[in-house]
């Protein structure tokens, strides 16, 4: 197949997940469908050593941050990270010519061809019950390019819950467990305990964790997981800022503009200074980094990996990691915009943090949506207060709010957003599309306010598709 009928057959393949809108039951996970597939693929996954990530909000961080210092090491680094942006491409990285470069269009339809091959064979012969899912058959291809790459480390985001995510089947070196919080319920459970299960289930006989402690019952549960399976438990908390530290107060030294404060500040770690110096803002970072610092040195320590600490200060001011706290500057005399994928409470409550370093005089325009099978209430509690035109205070008097549709099939109506926000009295305006929300938010705001975009990765996706064009 070409790239272009890569693409088709992907779009044809309908939503990674079916809920919310979609029509059929929940699909049902497991790992003996990507065996099979990747055993007819002759295994390509044990080719490679990998640290796998799982958790509810900053495993995609955490992982860009990690390939980023194996990167700077010099190690052949393979990235594979979900959903995407733009393209499918930004999924898979590798190292080439010093940076962590996308899969070109060539390499992923070769890829894509030969999993996809081997897959209609298996179905045809009885051995796959039906085609792979969107993410086993690009996991599979993941697979094949690092192994065909000659990876050295391979860092894998986890793409749901952790047990029986298709990235699940590779053997980890180190497994790291980010922050857990309620999401995919359908998928995972009603309860952080019963999500910290499904998360934990990443974790290996006699194998090694690194993470930071957390909510109580997600502690609970990983602690019975890890004694269970007696793994090795690596606490990223001494990577952690020193409290009595000033942290995250110089601005971020881009030439943008942003208000936003950089993380950049020092640690302390074996007798030596590691100067963090890292471009994701906000606070809520410094745990994603910590963990990304505690699995390097875990790396160097206990597994062979040559990575010095200037490799970890290097790869960590080089890390990209787009539509997290993303500002970009005024564009043809327009506001500037702030891009983030917040999908869940626990993201719209570190929005939130970070929309507390603007100055309070700022006017701000926010664009809102999100997918139906999430928490649309309480992220619109959180969220748009803080917008409230109507709230008496006088900052917040030409603040705005706009709620759009996002092209995607579990994606909520306008009308599911537009109650959300009469149920907190919070005017609101709806927009037909989100060409038209951009376009809409850039003549109400003046130039030295700011238009906030949120709600959902795809939402994200669609905007910077849009303001990157122009």
């Amino acid at each position: 197949m070409t790239y272009p009928e890569t693409l088709d057959k992907l779009a044809n393949m309908g939503p990674e997940l079916r809920s919310g809108k979609t029509s059929g039951p929940p699909r049902k996970f497991s790992l003996e469908h990507i065996g099979a597939l990747l055993e007819a693929l002759d295994n390509p996954q044990h080719r490679f050593p990998a640290v796998l990530i799982a958790g509810t909000n900053g495993k995609g961080s955490t992982a860009a941050t990690l390939a980023s210092i194996a990167n700077a090491t010099g190690l052949r680094t393979g990235l594979y990270t979900s959903p995407h942006l733009l393209q499918v491409n930004e999924r898979l990285h590798i190292s080439m010519d010093g940076k962590l470069a996308e899969i070109t269009d060539d390499d992923f339809a070769r890829n894509f061809t030969r999993v996809d091959d081997v897959a209609n064979e298996l179905v045809e012969q009885g051995t796959l019950p039906h085609y792979p899912s969107f993410f086993e058959i690009l996991t599979a291809a993941a697979f094949c390019y690092f192994s065909e790459q000659h990876i050295e480390l391979a860092v894998l985001e986890v793409g749901l819950g952790g047990r029986l995510d298709a990235t699940n089947i590779v053997e980890p070196l180190v497994s790291i467990l980010t922050d857990i919080g309620i999401d995919h319920t359908d998928y995972l459970g009603n309860s952080i305990g019963a999500i910290a299960t499904e998360k934990a289930g990443i974790l290996r006989q006699d194998g090694v964790l690194v993470t930071l402690s957390q909510h109580p019952e997600a502690n609970a549960v990983i602690g019975e997981v890890a004694m269970a399976k007696n793994v090795r438990g690596v606490d990223a908390a001494r990577c952690l800022p020193p409290r009595e530290q000033e942290t995250g107060n110089r601005k971020q030294e881009t030439g943008l503009g942003s208000p936003l404060t950089r993380n950049r500040y020092d640690l302390s770690i074996d007798g030596a200074v590691l100067h963090i110096d890292s471009p994701l803002a906000g606070q809520h970072q410094q745990r994603n980094i910590a963990l990304a610092v505690a699995a390097a040195i875990e790396l160097r320590t206990n597994h062979g990996f040559n990575i010095p600490n200037a490799a970890i200060e290097q790869g960590i001011r080089a890390t990209e990691w787009p539509g997290r706290l993303e500002w970009i500057a005024s564009r043809r005399g327009h506001a500037p915009l702030l891009l983030d994928v917040a999908h869940n409470p626990a993201g719209a409550w570190t929005l939130r943090a970070a929309l507390a370093q603007l100055p309070d005089e700022m006017p701000r325009t926010l664009i809102f949506s999100c997918l139906a099978d999430k928490q649309i209430d309480e992220m619109a509690q959180v969220l748009l207060p803080l917008f409230d035109s109507a709230s008496g205070d006088p900052a917040r008097a030409h603040d705005h709010v706009i709620l759009a549709p996002i092209q995607n099939p579990r994606a909520a109506s306008v009308e599911e957003l537009l109650t959300a926000a009469h149920k907190l009295e919070v005017p609101a305006h709806a927009a037909p599309h989100l060409p038209g929300a951009l376009a809409q938010a850039e003549a109400i705001t003046p130039r030295e306010g700011v238009i906030v975009a949120t709600g959902s990765i795809f939402l994200v996706g669609e905007l910077r598709a849009l303001v990157l064009a122009e």
